[in-house]
């Protein structure tokens, strides 16, 4: 099936044609001055000291910088000669891929802690290798001859020894298996994708590139076996942008390699994790931060118009694809500059069958309330079951969001700036990443447990076009040997009457303390007898606090930790000022619409 030499995405530099309508994409219009100044400019030392500042003080930023400029010089060395065809950005170019070749390792140094890549005892091949591989090679593919023939050597040979051969090691069982060859999170689409892209650009045998082939379509089921059966992605719309994004890529290589004979979009398991970036939206483009999210991230349009063309899904009504053309990887850039219009059809399906008003993931656990068509402004929500288990995963079984009109008022945090700890043993020393950090109860003092044993377990889901009830037992969740029960309900109405009641009903064998937390990046405020407004974005919420009669204190403390937002979030915390045997707390959250 595969093709009788190499290829890859895109078109060479001697296709003028089709460079001269490259040139003309708005996203290209500055590219040849950032050439220009990159030119001017020295390249950044990837300097031993740099690359072990991760492994000695646990910082990963200052280093992937370094990795990143080089990864963007690259390619927007490669894309400005393409477009300009004048030669004249070959030698920055050529001393851009002498410098990556001369690096100790290719791997982020996060993922080289015990720095056997970088002392040269091992070559494992990690994220950043393997896309850096397939970029060069991309680079190699599009130039061909325009390159220096010992600058092509150079690069094929480290692509080869850095990444192609370890690959082929490990699959082969010469080599320690790679990590992620099994793993079902994103790393497997995003290392295959690399790989695949690479080997199929560079090597001139046909076998050779089969083989390939052959061993990504065969390993890239763990990454779908990752998804939960209806499709929800537990690492969050971030991760799926990049680690289904790449799927579409590796999908797309073994389509163009195969002249479309071998089509991973056809395999059934495909279906409803595609579909999982138009149904995770709560309202009026907002999306959950659960897991490892950058709160206000979105699923990439290109991503989205992929699926839909593919499957022949109806658009979103106001939905308008504005594709990105990244330019920090090279491999990307040209997907996206040269992607087809439109993609060809390889099955028509059902959508998700969703409700317009609820997207509910039962297997994820994670249910997604919307307003009906007809009310005044959106008030929506988001309920997080599951269990503490997951990939990219917080502990936060139980936990909540509530978004009205276009602000995401009662939050999940999302994800901490990433350091050294965030990935080890100590990653749940983070407030933004434990419990603490999200609208769910303490319980004897105690913080959620981590691990998939601690999972809340459905009781009840109960949904109308009025209203929408789930209920969770939490009690797997603390480990609490007095603990009886905890159970949370939560009750969501739409229409007049709109609003959410979270119900928390207790039993101890013995008294013991009881707290229940909301989460924001907005204000609090008390305005009555148990009772107190939350704000933010020009949005208000009113919540009343019925504790069936227990003196109770509401405490506000700031959650002092490294996160993306620009403000950092607070922990409302409403605590019973007495132990007790068991005990029901209830919070009633309404929304107060604005007026005329």
């Amino acid at each position: 099936m595969i093709s009788a030499g190499p290829e890859s995405f895109g078109e060479r530099i001697t296709n003028r044609e089709a460079w001269a309508k490259v040139a003309s994409n708005p996203a290209m219009d500055d590219i040849i001055g950032r050439a220009e100044e990159l030119t001017a400019e020295s390249i950044p030392e990837m300097t031993d000291d740099l690359y072990l500042d991760c492994s000695r003080t646990g910082n990963r930023e200052r280093g992937q910088k370094v990795d990143f400029a080089h990864s963007a010089r690259l390619s927007i060395l490669t894309l400005a000669e393409c477009i300009e065809n004048r030669g004249r950005f070959l030698p920055p170019l050529q001393k851009a891929i002498k410098t990556i070749c001369a690096e100790r390792a290719w791997t982020y140094p996060a993922h080289d802690l015990n720095l056997e890549v970088f002392h040269g005892h091992a070559m494992r091949p990690d994220l950043r290798a393997t896309a850096l591989a397939f970029d060069l090679a991309t680079a190699d593919y599009l130039l061909g001859d325009k390159l220096p023939k010992a600058t092509r050597q150079l690069l094929r040979d480290n692509i080869r020894k850095r990444v192609l051969l370890p690959f082929r090691g490990t699959v082969e069982g010469k080599l320690k298996e790679a990590y992620w060859l099994r793993i079902t999170n994103n790393w497997n689409a995003v290392c295959l994708a690399g790989t695949l892209g690479a080997a199929l650009a560079i090597e001139p045998s046909t076998e050779e590139r089969a083989w390939y082939v052959g061993a990504s379509e065969k390993y890239i089921h763990s990454f779908l076996s990752g998804f939960a059966k209806d499709g929800y992605c537990y690492e969050g719309i971030g991760y799926w942008n990049y680690g289904f994004g790449h799927f579409i890529v590796l999908t797309e290589e073994i389509r163009k390699a195969t002249k479309g004979r071998v089509d991973l979009f056809l395999l059934p398991e495909v279906q409803l994790p595609a579909q999982f970036g138009d149904r995770d939206e709560i309202v009026n483009g907002i999306y959950p931060s659960i897991s490892d999210v950058n709160p206000g991230q979105k699923p990439d349009p290109q991503w989205l118009r992929y699926v839909n063309e593919r499957f022949q899904i109806a658009t979103k009504p106001g939905l308008k694809y504005k594709n990105s053309v990244p330019t920090g990887n090279l491999a990307e850039a040209v997907f996206a500059l040269f992607a087809e219009k439109p993609w060809p059809v390889a099955k028509t399906i059902a959508h998700g069958n969703d409700s317009p008003l609820r997207t509910w993931f039962n297997e994820g656990g994670v249910l997604i309330a919307r307003p009906g068509p007809d009310e005044p402004e959106p008030f929506a929500v988001v309920i997080k079951g599951g269990s503490n288990g997951e990939s990219h995963n917080h502990n936060d079984v139980g936990s909540f969001s509530v978004v009205l009109g276009r602000a995401m008022i009662i939050c999940d945090p999302g994800a901490e700036v990433y350091t050294k700890r965030t990935f080890g043993t100590h990653r749940y020393d983070s407030d933004v990443l434990n419990s603490f950090g999200h609208a769910v109860p303490m319980v004897a003092g105690q913080l959620q447990a981590t691990g998939s044993s601690a999972r809340a377990v459905v009781l009840r889901s109960d949904f109308t076009d009025a209203e929408d009830v789930l209920a969770f037992d939490l009690r797997s969740a603390y480990q609490v040997p007095g603990l009886k029960k905890l159970e949370r309900t939560f009750d969501y109405r739409r229409g007049a009457d709109a609003g959410l009641r979270v119900e928390d009903e207790v039993v101890f064998d013995s008294p013991e303390q009881f707290e229940s937390a909301l989460i924001t990046w907005g204000d609090w405020q008390e305005v009555a007898t148990n009772e107190f407004k939350m704000t933010d974005g020009g949005e208000e919420l009113r919540v009343s606090v019925d504790t069936g009669g227990v003196p109770y204190t509401i405490r506000k403390t700031m959650i002092n930790a490294d996160v993306h937002t620009p403000r950092k979030p607070w922990h409302i915390g409403i605590a019973l000022n007495r132990p007790v045997k068991e005990a029901k707390v209830t919070l009633t959250i309404r929304p107060m619409l604005k007026k005329d």
